[in-house]
């Protein structure tokens, strides 16, 4: 097994039951949800496929936008998604610098979580 897929199966006990409650509540909104929802759940699928930036670039730009907009679900996904596209701790610890620098002191309660969050990961 590689040091990546180690890195993938990784994960701490508040990842797996965010995965596993997020995946529960998606299909329940999918099920009952209009066309427009499915569509808009469709489009932030595709928009973060890979093409002229690759998927780990766009999981990082994710987690700045999360980090600024404040969304503490929004910040553990990406921050999953990233620790499973092999961000390293550097290239996390520049993407968190530049969502507090964009987003100000009041993103910091938010930073320090993403950070103990970042090294259960690990």
């Amino acid at each position: 097994m590689t040091e990546s897929d180690n890195r993938k199966k990784a994960d701490s006990k508040r990842a797996r039951e965010f995965r596993e409650e997020r995946e529960r509540l998606n299909e329940i909104v999918l099920e009952q949800g209009e066309l427009t929802i499915k569509r808009f759940f469709s489009l932030d699928t595709q928009a973060y496929k890979g093409g002229a930036l690759d998927v780990k670039t766009k999981e990082l730009l994710g987690l700045v936008a999360s980090v600024v907009l404040r969304c503490d679900d929004c910040i553990l996904y990406h921050l999953l998604r990233c620790f499973e596209e092999g961000v390293t701790d550097e290239e996390f610890e520049e993407t968190m610098s530049i969502g507090l620098v964009v987003g100000g002191s009041i993103t910091i309660p938010h930073v320090r979580r993403a950070f103990k969050e970042w090294k259960e990961l690990e």
